[in-house]
């Protein structure tokens, strides 16, 4: 290097330095002297008179729950509510107007982006003028501004019109495994969002973070001296929560709910989608629902674990899993599969079935007192026969055997699934007519959670799993694992050879015409093992003939179950109800699970040759234009919300595989947002914008839209009503 040129270098900096300083001490020299800081103009002794050092709360966010995939379930997000200051004296940093000068001008201005007539606005304006009030707001849709709505205003550099941040707790999908989530919210004793029910308040620890703390500088008139804020303690953020949930199925078995609920007179639906050999609880529901963010809560049981009823026929799978496991399964053997008069040889301590009903303790039928004559007991489950129940425990397998095995399978005790609320059920089982009962799912009752956790031991080899559906809790700041849930083996109440027999019994369920499971839940594309169940359900202690429990326990794919279901409602229809809300859950589960045996279980497929791939690109803080250019030879379709000029949310997120035909949805920093052609969309595309926007959707049937309430191109706003219909 030349000498000379590294001299003039360093005189150059110390030249640079030497300047700097000297501004520096001009600056300190000044203000002492003329009471005024240089920079701002700010008068040091009207600073002075104000509040000179404050503090402000940095709130820390609640940590994310997220499904199974990472897609967001519950967040916090910041929300502003606008209000103009009124009062003439109110000044800013250089003594410019910090008031609403024009009130005209301001209401003509706001009243698109609050989506409110200018009239409405200027009331506002006017009655809070003539009050001699120092600040006013524009009622409700002054609230709840997204972040978006709330920087559109600021550029337009309207005088005296402010915001005050908030922090809420949202939920993007409403109604989604909501008495499992549970809500937070804002709680003024503890000065924080706390969890009030499921997830959010069994985790409360985990989710809650440490706000920190900003100091700064202000002057009388209230307005932050440059310079002057600093943080003094950083807000550390609650940790996020990861659950075994899968959104794509949650979203079907909501939808499938929602139409039974409103298609077959029901009065409770639930479902439950499990992982056979581990646990993994991939979707949990019931109705009456409520949407985590209005909270219009009905119930607050949630039923697939606290819920106690007599399940039905699908308890015959226990007990025939019993007899077989014991050995004394009549494989070759028939009975008379009429009425069954119940007697009892106290002598022998012994249930004994008799030919006349004179003398008999009770009388046990089949579903409408049917008479399948003499009949194998294969095919006596597979018809679900309750005689065929009370055939096996007269004659073949010890009441209290069975019994020892309820035990085994864990009903009538708690599954210990972590934060569940949990109904133990209530076992009825001294008299031989409860014995029986008991036998074919009437009498004794139990939980939803107790049924997945016994039938993972048919599926799985005997091997049976506790149900659980928090995955892990992860350090937000540093990705850590701060605790992880496993899969759970509680015990093996049955054989493999048993398991593998039961599985085949209830293949025929679903395949041989028969079967009670052939006409309702067969499904072409899907290899498939079922139980089905009927029970009456007792009202003011006693049975009747016009409210009945309706469900079925399914496994898929048969040869080698990884995907279990359980589908039930409440309702006075027995016959009519179609099968197709289960079918498409379990359609969507195993599309979810990558174990579609062919391609006519996807949606909206595309022929081979048509088909590409592509990877999404990053799109946010782009124009319009820019996308078009990017995506031209993308064949997907766009679909843009608002009315801005660029973009600042994007779905997929960029670095995803994205494919032919897809829908991306592309968020504009505009606030008016008009209702696009859904026609031919998903379930998964509506909800997509569902979460985008916050307007909500109802959404009818099964398959992609067909019609819209609302017509393409006409404004909408979350106070617009919107139903589409699937076919």
């Amino acid at each position: 290097m030349n000498p000379k040129r590294s001299n003039r270098t360093i005189a150059q900096i110390l030249i640079i330095l030497g300047v700097v300083g000297s501004l520096m001490i001009a600056n300190i020299l000044f203000t002492m002297i003329t009471q005024t800081h240089l920079r701002s103009n700010t008068n040091i002794l009207q600073f002075r008179k104000g509040d000179d050092i404050k503090q402000s709360v940095i709130q820390a966010s609640r940590g994310y729950i997220r499904d199974k995939n990472g897609e967001i379930i519950a967040q916090d997000i910041d929300s502003y509510t606008i209000y103009a200051i009124l009062d003439e004296n109110r000044k800013g940093i250089n003594d410019e107007p910090a008031y609403v000068v024009n009130l005209e001008d301001t209401a003509i201005a706001l009243a698109p982006k609050l989506d409110m007539d200018a009239a409405e606005i200027l009331e506002y304006l006017k009655t809070g003028k003539q009050n001699n009030a120092y600040q006013t707001e524009f009622g409700l849709k002054g609230k709840q501004l997204s972040a978006s709505v709330k920087e559109s205003i600021v550029a337009l550099g309207l005088p005296g019109i402010e915001f005050t941040k908030n922090v809420q707790r949202v939920y993007p999908s409403s109604k989604f495994a909501s008495h499992l989530i549970g809500f937070a919210t804002y709680d003024e004793t503890q000065n924080r969002i706390v969890g009030k029910m499921g997830v959010e308040e069994v985790l409360d620890e985990y989710l809650v973070g440490t706000n920190g703390k900003e100091v700064y500088a202000q002057d009388a008139n209230g307005n932050i001296l440059p310079g002057t804020k600093h943080i003094e303690e950083p807000a550390v953020n609650g940790n996020d929560v990861y659950l075994t949930i899968d959104k794509n199925i949650q979203l079907a078995l909501e939808n499938a709910l929602s139409y039974t609920m409103n298609n077959f007179n029901a009065t409770k639906a639930w479902g439950v989608i499990m992982e056979v050999e581990t646990g993994k609880i991939l979707g949990w529901s019931s109705y009456p629902t409520f949407d985590l963010n209005e909270r219009d809560i009905q119930d607050y049981v949630n039923i697939p674990s606290a819920y106690q009823f007599e399940p039905g026929s699908v308890m015959k799978a226990f007990t025939y899993a019993a007899a077989v496991d014991q050995g004394v399964y009549p494989y070759d053997k028939t009975f008379y599969a009429d009425k069954f008069h119940v007697g009892y040889d106290a002598e022998a301590d012994k249930i004994v079935r008799l030919w006349q009903k004179d003398n008999s303790i009770g009388t046990i039928n089949d579903a409408e007192s049917k008479n399948y004559g003499t009949i194998s007991f294969d095919e006596g489950f597979m018809r679900s026969s309750n005689v065929a129940i009370c055939e096996l425990l007269a004659n073949y397998l010890n009441p209290s055997v069975f019994e020892e095995y309820l035990d085994r399978f864990g009903f009538f005790k708690a599954v210990g699934t972590y934060g569940l609320n949990e109904g133990i059920g209530v076992k009825n089982f001294t008299y031989p007519m409860e014995k029986l009962a008991t036998g074919f799912g009437q009498g004794s009752s139990v939980t939803t959670l107790q049924l997945m956790q016994a039938y993972s031991a048919i599926f799985n080899d005997g091997k049976m799993v506790k149900p659980y559906y928090i995955d892990r809790i992860v350090n937000a700041n540093n990705g850590q694992v701060v605790k992880q849930f496993e899969s759970e083996v509680v015990g093996q109440p049955i054989s493999e050879e048993t398991s593998k027999f039961m599985r085949t019994l209830m293949q025929s369920v679903v395949e041989n015409e028969i079967g009670t499971a052939n006409y309702r839940y067969y499904m072409e594309d899907v290899s498939m093992i079922a139980k089905t169940g009927t029970a009456e359900i007792a009202q003011n202690g006693v049975y009747g003939k016009s409210y009945y429990l309706n469900s079925v326990m399914a496994a898929a794919p048969a040869e080698d179950p990884k995907i279990m279901v359980y589908y039930a409602f409440e309702s006075t229809d027995i016959k009519l109800f179609s099968g197709d809300p289960f079918k498409q859950v379990m359609k969507e589960a195993l599309v979810a699970m990558n174990l579609a045996k062919n391609e006519s279980l996807e949606s909206n497929q595309v022929t081979y040759n048509e088909f590409k791939e592509y990877e999404m690109p990053s799109l946010i803080n782009h124009s319009n234009e820019y996308v078009v250019e990017k995506l031209r030879d993308y064949n997907v379709n766009r679909v843009v919300i608002g009315d801005g000029k660029s973009i600042i949310k994007q779905f997929p997120e960029a670095g995803t595989t994205i494919q032919t035909g897809q829908n991306i949805f592309l968020v504009t920093d505009g606030a008016s947002i008009t209702m696009p052609n859904m026609s031919g969309w998903t379930r998964k595309d509506v909800i997509t914008f569902w979460n985008l926007t916050g307007i909500a959707i109802r959404m009818e049937g099964f398959g992609s839209v067909k019609t819209q309430s609302v017509r393409e191109g006409e404004a909408i706003d979350k106070y617009t009503e919107i139903v589409v219909t699937l076919e």
